[in-house]
């Protein structure tokens, strides 16, 4: 949840079970200060937001050292907002049977510090990966030939597919000897004069 536009350094605290009202009391007396006397000012008040503002603020200056090589005695904060976040609705049971509603307030906070000096622009890691790698020639004829394999390997697979068809056909074609008989059965040998008529004669007289 963090990224630099303009070499501003931003930090977010989300889902924060306070109201914002409260934390405003406490964000108002820090902005527009610089880092360090920011955390002397929040040492000595007297409030539970000034716990995870003071956390959120380390957080801030962390990006800016790890991520952009910033000096942590440069900073200032530019902007700090608190947002109003989702609130939890609760009831609570009062006299003659009543029932009053509670309504447990959350607040979002977004920190952006800024340098007091400005300094030469870096690179953040994100464009370092993003730059164009070059191929040389020997990188390049690696490529081709796994274009022509793959090519090769697609064309092989339209071969197998159109013998395996022919295939299918032929044995469509073959006809079982045994359905060339009568009614569905087989030919016997001897005809009607053979074996089969000598069984199947009807006796007379």
């Amino acid at each position: 949840m963090r990224y630099a536009r303009n070499m501003e350094i931003k930090a977010k605290l989300k889902h924060l079970r306070m109201s914002p009202r409260k934390v405003r009391l406490v964000a108002d007396l820090v902005r527009g200060m610089n880092t360090n006397q920011a955390f002397d000012q929040l040492q000595f008040i007297n409030k539970k937001a000034t716990e995870p503002i003071k956390k959120l603020l380390k957080s801030g200056v962390a990006n800016a050292e790890h991520n952009y090589k910033l000096d942590k005695n440069n900073l200032l904060i530019k902007e700090i907002r608190v947002d109003e976040g989702a609130t939890l609705k609760r009831w609570m049971p009062r006299a003659h049977g009543r029932a009053t509603p509670l309504r447990k307030r959350s607040s979002h906070i977004m920190l952006t510090l800024d340098e007091i000096v400005k300094s030469e622009k870096k690179e953040s890691k994100k464009t370092k990966l993003e730059t164009p790698i070059k191929l040389g020639s020997e990188a390049i004829d690696g490529k081709k030939q796994l274009e022509k394999s793959a090519k090769k390997k697609t064309e092989e697979k339209k071969q197998s597919k159109v013998e395996n068809k022919k295939a299918e056909e032929v044995e469509k074609q073959i006809i079982d000897p045994r359905m060339q008989g009568r009614r569905g059965h087989a030919p016997i040998e001897g005809g009607k004069k053979g074996f089969v008529n000598k069984i199947f004669r009807r006796k007379t007289g």
